[in-house]
This record gives structure tokens, C-alpha cells and sequence, in this order.
């Protein structure tokens, strides 16, 4: 493929597609054979498939530049562009469930093809067809919003991963002084926000009532394409960590106040693991990229192959600049059976972070469009997505050193595994206050803030802001994206973690029987369920009775908690 800079964008011509897929609806629905009818769905992807590669690349030259006019405006255009092909994608829903043929569509795709069309149909009409381009334009406004941040933090003009280097200094003073910048930024904006999320909920709760559902976590739960579980388990695996995970993380805490020399450790402490500072890579993109490289061809023939493709295209932008979105994410651009990986370089080891989780990711999407035979399959739900990513940054342990120098190496992991089994208190602090507010949509902002503040009680009792009253009564939800962009998400983050330290654990037994797992199931993309595809990766159910404290019994002891 051409690199990615200098691929040609050319805004789509919708009713030119719209004509094209109608077309191909006619043919499946008079298809007087399964070949007929198979050949008419395949068209219909590949055309869906270059609209959809035409739009990542638009929305990756947005993120990249907020600013930029031309592709804020293309944007918009897609919000609403791609809304109007409802229509015409629930009539290939409908005809595709209806078809004659759907043992034969089945027995060649399996029966994932029609799982998916099912929860589809159900989140497919016209009615929203007006909320969904009102959604999305909401959604570029907080993008916007949050990328225009700014401060000047010692001299230097810093956005919000700016100041994470600063966050982790061995410095208290450093510490405190930039947290209570990054605090200031979000209260500056709070108010922008709690409008914006307010705008967000009505709009979202609108929908779920057009479509005949109970509630929004209902949509957003299909939205998800959640088709083995619903918030009941959900709720049962929050209770897990809660009981087994929040007394572990409460030990490393205590322990963190020892190593640091202080009595009471205050949020701006959490991200200081030692005493004499983190350990920090040891350079920036033009250092790390090339150590990255040289350890995918070392872990094998296929992540040797898929690094190079990406470094040879111009498939990641790493560095953070001003007008940026805030973040990292990977995408694909399926038309070149390509990822692309975005991130906000800070100088801390989130660096190496994002040349194994987002790569992970990017492996995963790799191999599958190799692997799948249809674009339906590129990837899987995000609790199956996201165990790609953790567990490579497992598989990445022995090459540490490399991006650290051996002299922290040490200090390196111990920071990754403690941060991993940390965070999950939070990831599912998050689930835990989406799922309140669409319970009581009509809540203040006010009254969110409160339901926060009682979140963080029972999963980060340890929590402690120093007396900064924007976060003492509850803000700290506003600062993570996820709410705003992507409901419901940030729980299965919580789940993958469970699941990557399951492989983590067969590594340490029998590395090459856990790589052997984890390929097949990066190979199987989307194309099974979730519950089967924990099953073809040999992995246990976290939602069962004691799954979350045998995947994480192992890790617990090694961090002698």
C-alpha cells in the first residue's frame, strides 16, 4: 500500500452507494440460488468497505488535527451521511435474516453472521436517524473541547498528556503542582462538559424509547453487540473485584506510602511507584519504534511481518502536539487490510504501553483481515478486543530492558503488572456509574458528581484529593472519554485484564502454549461469539463464581501482597 500520508482522500459519493446497495439488496432478495445470493451480500461489503476505509481516514486526519477545518467539516458530513444509510442497512438486516438461504450463509460464515444481524435489527431505524447525526455532532464538540486544553505548567505550554510526565515525577512537589494543573484544566471545562454529557443522555435515552427499549443501558448493551451477558453478570464480576481485587490494590497502596516515605498517600502520589521516580523510556518515537521492531520479529514470524508493515506504511503517529486528540486508539483501513495506531507520546513508560496494547490491537486487526473472509469478522465485542491488547503487553516482559535500559528493567515491570491489577478498581468504578446515571438520566450534574463520589468510596477507598473541592465532591468522573464517546465501554477493559492475566499466567508455565492460544484466538477475529471465543483461547468465564480470584491469585503473589 501507498503510505499513509499520502493516501488521497475523496469525500464519498452516498447516493451513488446508495444506489449500488440497493441494487444488491434487489439481488439478494430475487437470488434464485445461495451463489446468487452470497455474491450479492460479499458485494454489498466490499462497497460498505470502501466507504468505511474513505471514513477512518477522514476521522484519523480529524484527531490528528482538531483544528483542521476541512476534515472537522467531513466529519459532520459522515455524521450524517452515514446515519442516512440506515435504511437501506436494515433492509440487508431484514432480508439477509429472512433469506432462504441462511443455512448455506450460515454453514460458510457461521452463526455469528446472524447473532450480529439480530442485535443490528434491533438497534436499526429510521426513527433515530436524526439523533444519531445530533450524537455525533455532540461528540466532535467534546473532542474539540478537551483538545483546546491548555496550561503553562514551569514555563512550558502543556495539554493534558503534557502534564503526565510531570504527574510522575519523583518530585512531590512537581507532582502536586502539576495534578493541581491538570485538575484546574477539567474545572475550567466542567461546566462545557456537564452540558455536553447532559445533551449526550437525552439524546442517547431518546433513541432507546424510539427503538421500544426499556432504558439506554439496554441500547448500549447491544450497541455493544453484548449478546452471552447482560448488567446482571456485569454486576456479579464488579462484585468480584470488589471483594477479591479492592483489598489487594488497598496492600499495594499501604505499600507504595512505605516505599515513598509518606504518611498518607494523596491521588498525585498513585502514578509515583518509587521514591527515586518510575522508570522511563529511554527515548522517544525514533528510540522506541525501532527497539519495538526488533522484538515483534523476535516474538515471531507473524508479529515480525505485521511491525514492518506498519513501520514501512506510516501506520502509526505517536507523538503529542498542540490541537491533538487526547488518547490512543487503533483502527483499520480495511480496504488496505491495514491498522493505523494513534497516541499522545509523554516520556513515560504509557509510551511503551501503546507500542504493545495498541499494537496489540493492531496485531490482532492484522491478522484477522488475513485470517477472516469477511469484514464483519475484521474484529470481535471489546472485552475480546481489549484481551489482544493486554496480553501483549505481557508477552512484551522479556523484552523490557530493551525499551528501559536494564537498569530499572525491574522497576519497569513491577509498575506494569502493579498498574494493571490497579486500575481495574476504576475500570469498573466506571461501568458501575454509567450504569446509575441511565438508570436516573434526569439526574443534575451535581447529583453525578455525588454518585461518583459514592462510587469511589466503595472501589478506591484509598482515593484521598488533598482538599481539591472540584474532585472531593466528585468530578474525576469527567476526565475519562470513554463516558462521553464510547457508553459502556470501559468495563471490558476490566474483564480483558482478567482474561490477559490468565495468559499471563499459562506464560509463565508454557510460553509457547500460551503464544499458541492467544494467535488463534487473534486469528478468529469476530467470527464466535464471546463466550466461545474464551473457549477456543482456553480461558475461564469471569463472570462465574471465582473466576476473577483464580486469574488473579497468581498475580497477587508475585506482587507479595
Amino acid at each position: 500500500m501507498e503510505n499513509f500520508s499520502q493516501i488521497t482522500y475523496q469525500r464519498p459519493d452516498m447516493r451513488a452507494l446508495q444506489k449500488k446497495l440497493k441494487k444488491q439488496l434487489t439481488k439478494l432478495k430475487k437470488a434464485t440460488s445461495y451463489e446468487e445470493a452470497r455474491a450479492a451480500y460479499l458485494s454489498s461489503l466490499e462497497e460498505t468497505g470502501h466507504v468505511e476505509t474513505t471514513y477512518v481516514v477522514a476521522s484519523i486526519r480529524n484527531t490528528l488535527d482538531t483544528t483542521d477545518k476541512f476534515y472537522d467539516g467531513e466529519m459532520q458530513f459522515f455524521n450524517r451521511a452515514v446515519a442516512m444509510l440506515m435504511p437501506v442497512s436494515k433492509a440487508f438486516t431484514e432480508s439477509l435474516l429472512r433469506s432462504p438461504y441462511r443455512a448455506q450463509f450460515e454453514a460458510e460464515f457461521g452463526k455469528q453472521l446472524f447473532t450480529l444481524a439480530e442485535i443490528d435489527r434491533k438497534t436499526q431505524s429510521n426513527k433515530i436517524i436524526p439523533d444519531l447525526i445530533l450524537q455525533g455532532n455532540i461528540e466532535n464538540v467534546y473532542k474539540k473541547t478537551t483538545a483546546a486544553c491548555k496550561t503553562n505548567f514551569r514555563g512550558e505550554e502543556l495539554n493534558f498528556y503534557g502534564l503526565l510526565k510531570h504527574m510522575e515525577s519523583s518530585d512531590r512537589e512537581e507532582r502536586k503542582e502539576a495534578y493541581l494543573a491538570w485538575a484546574k484544566l477539567y474545572e475550567n471545562i466542567s461546566e462545557k462538559l456537564d452540558q455536553q454529557y447532559d445533551k449526550l443522555i437525552k439524546v442517547r435515552v431518546r433513541m432507546a424509547k424510539k427503538l421500544g427499549l426499556p432504558n439506554y443501558t439496554a441500547l448500549g448493551y447491544l450497541n455493544m453487540h453484548r449478546a452471552d451477558y447482560g448488567p446482571e453478570e456485569v454486576a456479579r464480576f464488579r462484585e468480584q473485584v470488589r471483594t477479591v481485587i479492592v483489598p489487594a490494590v488497598a496492600k499495594l497502596r499501604e505499600a507504595q506510602a512505605k516505599r515513598l516515605g509518606v504518611e498518607k498517600l494523596k491521588y498525585y502520589d498513585e502514578t509515583c511507584m518509587f521514591p527515586d521516580g518510575n522508570a522511563d523510556p529511554i527515548g522517544g518515537e525514533s528510540v522506541l519504534v525501532p527497539v519495538a521492531q526488533k522484538m515483534y520479529r523476535e516474538i515471531s514470524p507473524e508479529t515480525g511481518e505485521f511491525f514492518d508493515f506498519l513501520s514501512s506504511n506510516g501506520l502509526f503517529d505517536l507523538e503529542t502536539r498542540p490541537g491533538k486528540h487526547i488518547g490512543g486508539y487503533c483502527t483499520y483501513l480495511w480496504d488496505y487490510k491495514a491498522p493505523f495506531i494513534f497516541s499522545n507520546f509523554n516520556g513515560t513508560a504509557a509510551d511503551v504501553n501503546v507500542l504493545t496494547h495498541e499494537a496489540g490491537h493492531a496485531f490482532a486487526g492484522y491478522t484477522a483481515m488475513r485470517s477472516q473472509p469477511i469484514m464483519t469478522y475484521l474484529s470481535s465485542t471489546s472485552e475480546v478486543n481489549e484481551i489482544h491488547s493486554m496480553t501483549m503487553e505481557h508477552f512484551a516482559y522479556p523484552y523490557l530492558k530493551d525499551f528501559f535500559g536494564t537498569e530499572v528493567v525491574d522497576k519497569a515491570k513491577y509498575a506494569h503488572l502493579a498498574g494493571s491489577l490497579s486500575t481495574i478498581p476504576y475500570l469498573v468504578s466506571v461501568d458501575e456509574f454509567q450504569h446509575r446515571v441511565y438508570e436516573k438520566p434526569a439526574m443534575s450534574a451535581k447529583e453525578r458528581r455525588a454518585v461518583w463520589h459514592e462510587i469511589e468510596q466503595k472501589y478506591l477507598p484509598w482515593r484521598d484529593y488533598d482538599g481539591v473541592e472540584f474532585l472531593e465532591e466528585g468530578g474525576f468522573w469527567m476526565q475519562k472519554q470513554h463516558i462521553f464517546l464510547y457508553p459502556f465501554y470501559y468495563v471490558d477493559y476490566a474483564l480483558a485484564q482478567v482474561c490477559a492475566f490468565q495468559l499471563y499466567g499459562r506464560m509463565k508455565e508454557n510460553h509457547q502454549a500460551a503464544w499458541n492460544s492467544y494467535l488463534n484466538l487473534c486469528r478468529a477475529g469476530g467470527s464466535k461469539g464471546y463466550f466461545e471465543l474464551l473457549q477456543l483461547a482456553g480461558l475461564d468465564i469471569p463472570f462465574e463464581p471465582g473466576s476473577v480470584e483464580k486469574a488473579v491469585g497468581h498475580v497477587i503473589s508475585e506482587l507479595k501482597l
